[in-house]
């Protein structure tokens, strides 16, 4: 008996039953081992984009290295070489640090998406009775849908002063404190090492709190990347609103202002069947509660659920068959806290 071509939309044979409910595109109509192979080469080219723009990481921190090596060479080669060119140099590095800080936005959205595909798709190949995330296919999808920064500029810059340009700014600082202290004679009078720290019109004094000011931001970034994600949102939700009301661009890869997380209120006559549905289905909690339509004065349930936007079209495909007469709520959240939805913490 010949059997039907899954990969022909025009055979007349009945569809094997382990072919229903495929993905169809174009007429071709795809299998678990389509999936797996086209999740395959995805994993590559994530893996690709996360190598390159890793480079470029290390490719920007050397840049810092060997022009703080020169500054180095140049000023203690001559006690008559100003001390303001390791102010210069600082400044330089502050640029690379900045440059890098964008370099590592990219580099963490690449390195997001490898790590959902290895520890939820690979993982779950090789130790198939594990748990793992039921919705890790979700937030790839939505990943890719609508690439976003999973970091903000700031965070990037507090994350890679604290593991690399650390040691290159405070070797400035103390060579630009030496510098002071030792050219063009030694001097332990802090009046005449602040008087030495002058630059034309400027005071010492004020180039002094200027540089200590750029230092304690600096170190204030670096702290907050040491604390829990809970807590550092919680701080910076004042400066990410003012960033989104002073960001005249929208690329698709800037910090999305919109909420990738959605509440559902459901209120049905069928509450038990639905919250059953989303929880195999959706892998998602529900909290139900009882209500009264003051219409009809007629009992109601009101389930509450947690979905992400590319879940959003599933649920109401659930609610439509399991009750066509529901009424159903997707409510934009400003943040959801809770599993599934906890923050993704960059890697190093």
């Amino acid at each position: 008996m010949t059997q039907p071509d899954p990969l022909d939309p025009t055979s007349s044979a009945e569809p094997r039953p382990d072919l229903q409910n495929l993905w169809a595109f174009r007429g071709h109509v795809f299998d678990s081992s389509h999936l797996t192979n086209a999740l395959i080469h995805l994993y590559r080219g994530e893996m690709s984009r996360a190598n390159t723009w890793r480079n470029r990481l290390d490719a920007t921190t050397n840049w810092a290295v060997v022009t703080v090596g020169a500054v180095l060479t140049f000023s203690f080669g001559d006690v008559e070489n100003p001390h303001f060119v390791f102010l210069l140099e600082l400044l330089l590095v502050l640029t690379f640090l900045y440059i890098e800080a964008r370099r590592y936005q990219y580099y963490v959205l690449w390195a997001y998406r490898v790590h959902l595909i290895e520890t939820d798709f690979f993982a779950a190949i090789l130790t198939p009775s594990s748990a793992y995330a039921s919705d890790w296919a979700d937030h790839l999808a939505q990943s890719l849908r609508r690439p976003t920064f999973l970091i903000t500029r700031w965070e990037a810059v507090g994350w890679r002063f604290r593991r690399n340009y650390i040691w290159l700014t405070g070797l400035l600082l103390i060579s630009w404190a030496g510098k002071l202290s030792f050219h063009p004679t030694l001097s332990a009078d802090w009046g005449t090492i602040v008087g030495r720290a002058a630059i034309g019109p400027l005071p010492g004094c004020w180039v002094v709190e200027g540089v200590a000011v750029v230092y304690g931001l600096l170190i204030i970034l670096a702290l907050l990347t040491t604390l829990p994600a809970a807590w550092r949102d919680a701080i910076l939700a004042p400066w990410k609103r003012l960033h989104r009301r002073l960001r005249w661009k929208r690329g698709p890869f800037q910090t999305s202002p919109h909420p990738q997380e959605r509440l559902a209120t459901i209120i049905t006559d069928y509450g038990q069947k639905i919250a059953l549905r989303i929880l195999t289905e959706l892998g998602r909690g529900v909290t139900a509660m009882q209500g009264t339509g003051m219409y009809t004065s007629e009992a109601k349930d009101v389930l509450l659920c947690a979905v992400t936007d590319i879940q959003v079209p599933l649920l109401e495909t659930i609610v439509q068959e399991a009750d066509p007469h529901a009424f159903l709520i997707i409510s934009a959240t400003e943040d959801i806290r809770g599993w599934g939805f906890r923050p993704f913490e960059p890697p190093s």
